[in-house]
């Protein structure tokens, strides 16, 4: 029987009324998101993951002047999350974390730190404090957001050999090794436009491609990937917004279809989801459409597990919005945009 019932996630800022991670239920028959609920309290539980296993979520989590990252078990059947432990350090919150394959490490990115962290795990998937800190250092042409190095974005490449961390401060792109005892240490690093502002990595499911979405200048970059020493190399840049479009507007997430024909980009500010079709042999991309989120700040957006649904985050709108989508064209339509959830930012769903 053919499963029409999906469990998804929602991180958020907590502020206002918002106490931390939120569920929710997608029904693809009535095409219809339900049943949003409080399913972990937590401080700012802004990016998750969950284990390819749907076994554990990871979220980053804010205590007072600490950061770190919580770990849930996650009951497959109801969705409910079970607190097994979590682990703060001095400093910031993470703004990124991702758990490798075979949960023996969690990477995390602290933005205001500008650090990448490494965690192991015991065989429950609880998490060990932190083994290795390693600081960006150098800064960037925006004098407002480029300051310092922030690291925002920390994750396990597809082969699962490297981290991928992606540092908006200082325009780079920077590969580590993750040794069996959780050692991080440099392999590469790429420096991408100056102002840029990279934020969010996606790979391409052939593992060999990946898809750089960028905050400052609104832009994916289309990198090629070295699958034998970790190095990325840039093939294109192309603008998430329109080109007279000339009002505040930042990158947010991205997103390639499991069949890596098409490649979904945020924009908060145009307030918009791009679509991108992929060159079967090139890998660079061609726009298809823009998409309005019908709501303010898109800060995440998420594929459903049959993809034939996306569901956007929209921050300070307090909403998502679900919209069907057509996996022959790529073109989103939407379906419903009257779901209230509180200062959204990162959306997942359990594996089906």
């Amino acid at each position: 029987m053919k499963k029409t019932n999906f469990v998804g996630y929602v991180g958020t800022y907590t502020k206002g009324d918002s106490q931390g991670i939120y569920s929710f239920s997608l029904d693809t028959e009535s095409k219809k998101i339900s049943d949003v609920a409080l399913a972990a309290e937590l401080g700012n539980p802004t990016y998750l993951n969950l284990s390819h296993d749907n076994r554990f979520l990871y979220s980053v989590v804010k205590a007072g002047d600490m950061g770190g990252v919580a770990v849930y078990s996650v009951n497959k059947d109801t969705g409910e999350l079970s607190l097994i432990n979590q682990e703060v350090s001095e400093g910031g919150s993470p703004c990124h974390v991702d758990v490798n394959a075979d949960l023996t490490a969690v990477v995390s990115a602290k933005y205001h730190n500008g650090t990448v962290d490494s965690y192991l795990l015991n065989k429950d998937g609880s998490l060990n404090p932190v083994t290795s800190v390693i600081a960006h250092e150098g800064s960037g042409p925006n004098k407002d957001r480029q300051e310092k190095a922030h690291a925002h974005f920390s994750g396990f490449t597809p082969d699962q050999k490297y981290a991928a961390v992606v540092d908006l401060g200082i325009d780079k792109l920077i590969t580590y090794q993750v040794t069996e005892n959780g050692e991080l240490s440099e392999v590469s690093r790429l420096s991408v436009k100056a102002g840029s502002g990279p934020r969010h990595l996606e790979f391409h499911p052939n593992g060999k491609f990946a898809y750089l979405m960028t905050e400052l200048s609104n832009e994916v970059i289309v990198l090629s990937y070295n699958q034998e020493n970790g190095e990325f190399k840039e093939i294109q840049y192309i603008s998430a917004i329109p080109a007279d479009f000339h009002e505040n507007s930042q990158g947010s997430a991205i997103h390639v279809s499991s069949d890596g024909r098409f490649v979904y980009a945020g924009n908060r500010g145009h307030d918009s989801i791009a679509v991108f079709s992929v060159n079967e042999e090139t890998f660079e991309l061609s726009l298809v459409e823009y998409t309005s989120t019908e709501g303010s700040w898109p800060r995440d957006f998420a594929f459903d597990p049959t993809e034939k649904f996306l569901i956007a985050s929209n921050q300070e709108s307090s909403s998502l919005v679900l919209y069907e989508r057509d996996v022959a064209t790529g073109k989103l339509t939407l379906v419903q945009s009257d779901i209230k959830v509180p200062y959204p930012v990162c959306v997942k769903f359990l594996k089906a």
